[in-house]
């Protein structure tokens, strides 16, 4: 039995180290070391969801298969929680408690362990973002939660997860999205793609107007970008003078960035270069150059 509670020490020390964390070794070696006597059957009227779940909806077909699954065969895997003041707080298998309810049991089984707040909100987190794909927008908040609550850097993070850094700055970005445009990717309206080009744009009122493009008239990512662009070359505010006639990185550097491409000044001259007829168009359409 002490064999087993080191063993169990062990798990939830690899899970909240500084290293990558793997939700699925973790639960698994819950379960393995696990005796008969630290798996019960629990009441699900008992069980509270866990409270730092940061998915919002869950797929009604998956859980109606699960559901099925559980009446006919049972729970495979136990459910994780925790005692609480009344009943217990789930700590991971929100969805086969949602499916075993579903089914009309009245009861499943489950390991009962003692973890932390911090360490619900990080199980929670780790459980949908390594298992189902959680929206972009309930993928932010999951981060936002971990980031304030724990007091700890982006680039920490990125590192527990194993996720770049850049890809947590952009994901906590579109909380700064209109909430109207946050309910669109929540319910799947907008893409991630989408939502990230939405993010850099300053504009709440282009912004909105723009994700309502997205949906009516199905545009793709890459032309919401161009349209971006474009509307970024009409607000800029022109480049001051250079002071020497060849100090011309700083125009380049921010033609490049419009354009998307590689551009060079020599020699009093601009020169833009493309890789396709397709190409070209494209930088047409950004520079509003329409050949007749």
């Amino acid at each position: 039995m002490e064999q087993k509670k080191k063993a169990l020490g062990r798990g939830l020390e690899e899970l909240f180290s500084t290293e990558v964390l793997d939700f699925d070794t973790f639960e698994n070696n819950i379960i393995e070391t696990a005796t008969t006597n630290d798996v019960k059957e629990i009441p699900v009227s008992e069980i509270r969801p866990n409270p730092y779940q940061p998915r919002k909806t869950f797929n009604e077909q998956a859980l109606e298969e699960l559901s099925l699954s559980i009446k006919n065969y049972g729970v495979f895997q136990p459910t994780i929680v925790k005692k609480s003041i009344k009943g217990y707080d789930l700590i991971a298998g929100e969805r086969r408690l949602r499916a075993t309810k579903m089914a009309g049991l009245n009861t499943i089984p489950a390991i009962v362990k003692e973890f932390t707040d911090d360490q619900m909100r990080e199980i929670s987190l780790l459980e949908n973002i390594q298992r189902e794909n959680l929206t972009a927008i309930e993928l932010a908040w999951a981060y936002k939660g971990i980031i304030d609550n724990l007091d700890i850097r982006q680039e920490d993070l990125a590192q527990k997860i194993g996720k770049s850094r850049s890809h947590i700055t952009n994901t906590l970005g579109l909380l700064n999205l209109p909430e109207d445009v946050q309910k669109m990717i929540l319910d799947g309206k907008i893409s991630m793609g989408h939502a990230r080009v939405l993010s850099k744009m300053e504009d709440r009122d282009e912004v909105n107007r723009l994700a309502d493009k997205i949906i009516k008239e199905n545009i793709s990512v890459h032309e919401l970008e161009d349209i971006s662009k474009k509307e970024e070359i009409k607000k800029r505010v022109p480049i001051n003078r250079r002071e020497r006639e060849n100090d011309y990185e700083q125009i380049e550097n921010e033609m490049r960035e419009i354009l998307d491409t590689k551009v060079k000044i020599d020699n009093k001259k601009i020169n833009i270069y493309f890789e396709s007829t397709k190409d070209l168009n494209r930088i047409l359409e950004i520079l509003n150059i329409e050949i007749k």
